[in-house]
């Protein structure tokens, strides 16, 4: 039984007899002397797939849920599902579109390091690689001189993204983001 503070984004809980999937974590650390640090968790309920928050101090003990990770590819869309395939034995995940708004503006076809999570064999969440590689599609023009400037511009990605990218980024270039805080990492 681990601390709130050792949880990370992706684990899975049980709290109140409802078994939830850990989305997001935030700190907060209250002012005064003494005062222990609160993780407020943003979660989704595995059973009913509604939001859920819930707040611990840095010290509670939660129960967690056995997981597997399985690697998994981008097999094809069929009406709102978007369907996965297990890399090792061909098996399929399926996941409503809006249940992967956020990961889907990541994937592209060559992305390689996906997994799906599992709790008690159903897909419960994607989980995206720490970087992926993108081609630009569209940007303003490049400066030229800009390279030393610390300026950034808007760049639009075929799957919707937007992400500020340093002035001297054209379009057409490939460049690595990094999925967790949607930043400009390096040119690919």
């Amino acid at each position: 039984m681990p601390k709130a503070s050792e949880l990370k984004k992706g684990f899975a809980i049980v709290t109140g007899g409802k078994t939830l999937l850990i989305k997001d974590i935030e700190v907060t650390t209250p002012g005064g002397r003494g005062g222990s640090k609160i993780y407020k968790l943003r979660c989704t309920d595995l059973a009913t797939g509604a939001r859920v928050d819930e707040r611990f101090k840095s010290d509670d003990f939660l129960d967690t849920v056995d997981m597997n990770k399985r690697s998994v590819s981008f097999s094809y869309v069929d009406g709102d599902d978007q369907i996965f395939m297990d890399n090792e034995d061909y098996s399929q995940f399926t996941f409503k579109t809006e249940e992967i708004q956020e990961e889907l503006l990541f994937i592209t076809e060559d992305i390689k390091g996906m997994q799906v999570v599992l709790v008690d064999g159903k897909a419960v969440a994607l989980e995206l690689p720490a970087s992926v590689e993108m081609v630009i599609e569209e940007t303003d023009p490049s400066i030229k001189g800009a390279s030393a400037s610390a300026r950034t511009k808007p760049a639009r990605f075929a799957t919707g993204l937007v992400v500020q990218v340093p002035e001297y980024i054209a379009t057409g270039e490939r460049v690595v983001i990094n999925t967790t805080e949607r930043k400009f990492m390096s040119r690919a």
